[in-house]
């Protein structure tokens, strides 16, 4: 676990269907041992068969060794989520719903004696133009700062130029800004100048070979034809990808930031 006052925060992308489950369930276990993870995050919005997270796979992720599973735009496509979302505030959805949405956007928990805070954001540009994360980003960092500074922030967003700004944005105000949603990762990973460990998409726990976990025949006959067909998750050896990040536990300014993307062959 923690190494004095260092925190190893390991941050997964999101996690598609079966395929990207299976390598979850054989992985994630080696990793944390591999990384001597202390909190683990994933975005779960597509778990379930592509599609929005059930309450019995969120109950197995939590079980596997993960603290908080985040989401996005999806999270709303499996309505029995909601009731466990109300129960267990592990789940997460973005922050900037308008409010009385069901759930909440971010969480406190508790890991070997340190707070540690989780926030959940989704963009506007090219997505549903729901409340600005900016604005409400901000006033939940400023909040939770009065309980911790360790504080990591997943935001859910289509365009780079939105996610590179957020991360500037809370710069010196969180640890960490991990982008989801595209499916691809990106090779960006940095610290910012006031401290913020940076990535623009931690990619997915999924599939590498299809399109962002797609059958790739049926996605390039939507491109060819503008049919609007049904995506199916392509069923195929998957990925872990994400980042692990090191975090001064006092101070909550990031040490180091290094790219996760592992094969478990399932």
């Amino acid at each position: 676990m923690s190494r004095g006052k260092h925190i190893t925060a390991l941050l997964l992308g999101d996690v598609i269907g079966q395929p990207g489950c299976r390598a979850l369930f054989i992985g994630l276990p080696q990793l944390i041992k591999k990384h001597r993870a202390d909190i683990v995050v994933l975005n779960g919005e597509n778990a379930a068969d592509g599609f929005g997270l059930t309450e019995e796979l969120a109950r197995s992720f939590f079980s596997l060794g993960v603290h908080v599973i985040t989401s996005g735009n999806h999270i709303w496509q499996r309505e029995e989520i909601l009731p466990f979302m109300h129960k267990d505030n592990r789940v997460l959805r973005p922050a900037n719903y308008p409010p009385k949405v069901p759930g909440q956007g971010f969480v406190v928990v508790e890991i070997s004696g340190r707070k540690i805070a989780v926030v959940n954001l989704q963009g506007r540009h090219q997505m549903t133009p729901i409340d600005c994360p900016f604005q409400v980003g901000s006033s939940i960092v400023d909040k939770l700062r009065k309980q911790t500074n360790l504080i990591l922030v997943d935001f859910h967003a289509e365009l780079t130029q939105e996610k590179e700004a957020m991360g500037l944005f809370l710069d010196g105000r969180v640890s960490a800004v991990v982008g989801t949603h595209t499916h691809v990762q990106t090779a960006d990973e940095k610290i910012l100048p006031k401290g913020t460990a940076y990535l623009t998409d931690l990619g997915l726990c999924g599939p590498l070979d299809g399109v962002i976990g797609s059958v790739p025949s049926i996605a390039i006959r939507r491109q060819m034809t503008q049919i609007p067909l049904k995506n199916e998750i392509f069923d195929a050896p998957s990925h872990l990808q994400g980042v692990v990040c090191s975090i001064d536990g006092e101070t909550g300014k990031a040490l180091s930031i290094v790219r996760v993307s592992e094969s478990f062959g399932v």
